[in-house]
């Protein structure tokens, strides 16, 4: 007897289809590229009508279930697309990058190749400060005079350690350690694939304004160049629901319901009895869970109470 099976069609995206393989530019020499994917918008569906087969026909359907399922955080449909990418990238920022282990990755091995020779440059104009109030932070240039020193120091010494690594692989040093003195500006290549909820959570993490710069341009093109084309409508939700919205703490909800209600003073007190606001010298002392309040508070257009 002959078996009986339905015929299923691989779900094409032609607007991905057309930048299969494409080097999208990152910083001075990296780059991001569509290897493969599979699935799209239409697949989250499938995935949370399993029961309806192929689901609603209709988009506008399909859009409300997509745009629910994000909103409620029904995270286990947008596991069912993927996509794989080819990515160029400093070390440093793949550092950062491959601490979310929610892909499959496959990078460059310098043991059995030789390092690329490129490094990530910076630009006069784009040396940063360290942040005062954030350890792991920058904020604010240096001029282009002290921009331009710190240029040129970077250029002597990222040519000085290519050297030092050719020299020892000329003396037939084995590669696996002539390449440990490279430095972090160097770039790296790696296939890295990843399904669609944990690439939208790493794209809410990378994308934020608060990620560091050079991560922050990889993931910017990897949103708004990519998955933009790959799952348009689950594209528009997460801009909706995550990257353009905000959530409130308990304590937060507290002093806002007060502070609605028309009595700055209590909310005041309400936040003096949470800790927020200690003083030293008389001056108030830095507490970050009172300064992301007044963060969103300043978003809202709203005047912190105290």
């Amino acid at each position: 007897m002959e078996e009986q099976f339905e015929s299923l069609e691989k779900i094409k995206i032609d607007s991905l289809e057309e930048i299969l393989g494409r080097k999208f530019p990152v910083l001075n020499d990296g780059f991001i590229r569509v290897i493969d994917y599979m699935g799209g918008d239409e697949s989250i569906v499938q995935a949370a009508r399993v029961s309806y087969g192929k689901g609603t026909k209709k988009v506008n359907e399909d859009k409300g279930l997509i745009r629910y399922l994000l909103r409620n955080f029904h995270t286990t449909p947008f596991e069912m697309c993927e996509i794989k990418l080819h990515v160029r990238v400093p070390m440093d920022t793949w550092r950062q990058w491959i601490r979310h282990r929610t892909a499959n990755v496959n990078e460059y091995s310098t043991r059995y190749s030789l390092a690329i020779d490129s490094t990530q440059k910076t630009d006069p104009d784009e040396w940063r400060f360290q942040a005062k109030d954030n350890k792991q932070g920058s904020e604010g240039f240096f001029d282009n005079a002290i921009g331009s020193k710190l240029t040129e120091r970077e250029e002597e010494l990222q040519q000085f350690a290519r050297d030092i690594y050719q020299e020892r692989l000329q003396l037939g040093v084995a590669r696996e350690q002539a390449r440990k003195d490279l430095p972090l500006s160097t770039y790296t290549e790696a296939y890295w694939k990843i399904d669609l909820h944990n690439l939208l959570n790493f794209l809410a993490l990378r994308m934020d304004s608060h990620a560091q710069i050079e991560i922050r341009s990889y993931a910017s093109v990897i949103g708004n160049e990519i998955v933009s084309r790959w799952c348009p409508i689950a594209w528009e939700a997460f801009q909706d629901y995550r990257m353009n919205s905000m959530s409130f703490t308990g304590p937060e909800i507290e002093i806002m319901k007060i502070l609605f209600a028309g009595d700055a003073a209590g909310a005041k007190k309400l936040a003096e009895e949470f800790g927020w606001l200690n003083e030293i010298n008389g001056k108030l002392s830095r507490n970050r869970e009172r300064l992301e309040f007044e963060d969103k508070l300043e978003t809202l257009g709203l005047k912190k109470p105290w």
